[in-house]
């Protein structure tokens, strides 16, 4: 169910109205599906809510039926609006995405950001027990 804010509430404000549920499986296929012209896409449930991968890089979060990618230098002049914003309590800020239902646009958006991030770490593999000595 979307939330429905007074048009006259500051936008900093809107993390105090969302209702901190998990968001809707459709919508998280549906951002995914949107953002498909900027690679291969992938989310993973965390935290009850989810992390958006693009070419194994994690892009942003959906969290609460909101969209929010990773802010950066490259991506902010191709945003209609700046709105900076925690996707979750204590978090950092985020670009939150409003406008969710051109797919060019956030193709693009995702493309720049996924350019723009570095390369994930690689995780160290558990060592392999060497056979008893003796």
């Amino acid at each position: 169910m979307p939330v429905i804010i007074p048009f006259f509430v500051p936008l900093q404000t809107i993390s105090i109205y969302r209702n901190n549920m998990a968001s809707n499986s459709d919508f998280v296929q549906y951002i995914a599906d949107q953002c498909a012209g900027a690679g291969e896409m992938m989310v993973k449930k965390m935290f009850g809510d989810y992390g958006i991968y693009c070419n194994g890089k994690i892009i942003g979060l959906i969290c609460d039926d909101s969209f929010f990618l990773k802010p950066t230098e490259a991506a902010r002049p191709l945003l209609r609006t700046v709105d900076l914003l925690p996707p979750y309590d204590g978090a950092k800020d985020y670009f939150y995405i409003a406008d969710v239902d051109d797919r060019d646009y956030l193709s693009e958006l995702v493309r720049v950001t996924c350019h723009a991030l570095p390369e994930p770490k690689a995780k160290k593999g558990k060592s392999k027990k060497q056979g008893k000595q003796g």
